[in-house]
């Protein structure tokens, strides 16, 4: 019976021996530690991923200046800059506070993410809608053309650009719908130079009239002031002016001597009407000329001191006519970023709205598509 048990116990010391010789070997790591371990190799790994996902800046100007302010546009005119008041409002604002900035010559083909001309990018960011751009960039670069005015004087300011701006502003925009020949005319819009394209003028006006004039008449409608007949909706617009003209009285500037941003806005929309070629019956411009005759100095007096260059920039239209250049042509040092010329180009609209009916938007791609295949293959 002993010898029994001695060789049971034998035998399980030999069993013993076998399993801790096939033990793992115990390197002082617990078994928690170990998918510690792993679960930071994890993160590593996903910060890595993250960083190489990066989104690279959204903008058309890839290779921009650091603190060069980029502005989109519509094209000039012979007799404006910018038919558009709001596109001219944020370039007056850029020279009176002395910002750097480069007018990029696009065609009108480009939109901000809004779906609106003007727009802007600094820095590889993209801003939207003239009345963000004017706020934001004032903060960027600290110039605020409003910081001597007075609490009342702040109040006063706003109260008038919201009636140019929502009410002013929609008695030009129904006149052009309703007018478009006189648009053409009286702005001497050259429509080949600004679509770039080789479509005959005819052509083009003709789709100005179905396109602009239509869509034009649409949100006149909309807003409420497309209701109304012709002698009401003028009206309107010589009342806005007389309170205009009782605000500035003798003064050079709405407020003073030193031009605000209330006198940028005036002088973006009142331009709109006092540049309109004398060839071309207006009654507000008219109206300006004989009964407000102080409205016609602060538009001469802005023009002066943010434009002395005003003739050149709006004769020299030749010059951004230019056929653009390709992407592997060298740019010389001191020019505009060029773009990629289309046949079919937005006609241009001086309201800030939203983007329009998507199915349209499509259709137009369409053919936009084609072309741009069929000028690569002629490259």
């Amino acid at each position: 019976m002993a010898t029994e048990v001695t060789n049971n116990m034998t035998e399980n010391s030999e069993k013993e021996k076998e399993l801790k010789e096939d033990a793992p070997v115990d390197n002082g790591q617990s078994k928690e530690e170990m998918p510690a371990t792993e679960e930071k190799g994890e993160e590593k790994e996903d910060e890595k991923k993250v960083e190489s996902v990066t989104p690279k800046p959204s903008v058309h100007k890839i290779n921009f200046e650091k603190d060069v302010v980029y502005l989109y546009q519509f094209t000039r005119t012979p007799l404006l800059p910018s038919t558009s008041p709001y596109c001219l409002k944020v370039e007056t604002w850029l020279r009176l506070a002395g910002i750097k900035y480069e007018n990029v010559d696009h065609r009108a083909r480009f939109r901000s993410k809004k779906g609106q001309l003007p727009f802007v990018e600094l820095n590889g960011e993209e801003i939207a809608d003239s009345t963000f751009i004017v706020k934001e960039l004032s903060e960027k670069f600290n110039k605020d053309l409003d910081a001597a005015l007075t609490p009342e004087q702040r109040v006063i300011a706003h109260a008038m650009i919201s009636m140019i701006e929502n009410h002013l502003s929609w008695v030009v925009l129904w006149w052009r719908a309703k007018y478009p020949d006189s648009v053409i005319k009286g702005y001497q819009v050259n429509l080949q130079n600004a679509l770039n394209t080789r479509l005959p003028n005819p052509i083009l006006n003709l789709c100005y009239k179905l396109t602009s004039g239509r869509k034009g008449m649409k949100k006149a409608k909309a807003h409420g002031i497309g209701v109304h007949s012709q002698d009401e909706i003028i009206e309107f617009g010589k009342n806005d002016l007389r309170v205009l003209s009782d605000l500035l009285s003798v003064k050079p500037f709405f407020f003073g001597d030193e031009p605000t941003l209330l006198d940028i806005v005036a002088f973006s929309n009142l331009a709109q009407l006092h540049f309109i070629n004398k060839e071309v019956s207006h009654p507000l411009r008219d109206a300006i000329n004989d009964s407000f005759p102080n409205l016609v100095g602060l538009v001469s007096r802005i023009k002066e001191r943010a434009y002395p260059d005003w003739e050149e920039i709006c004769t020299a239209i030749d010059s951004n006519a230019q056929p653009a250049k390709s992407k592997e042509a060298k740019e010389p040092k001191d020019t505009k970023e060029a773009t990629t010329p289309a046949e079919k180009q937005s006609l241009p609209d001086e309201t800030e709205k939203g983007k329009g009916d998507e199915k349209e938007k499509e259709i137009e791609k369409e053919p936009e598509d084609k072309k741009d295949n069929e000028m690569e293959k002629e490259k």
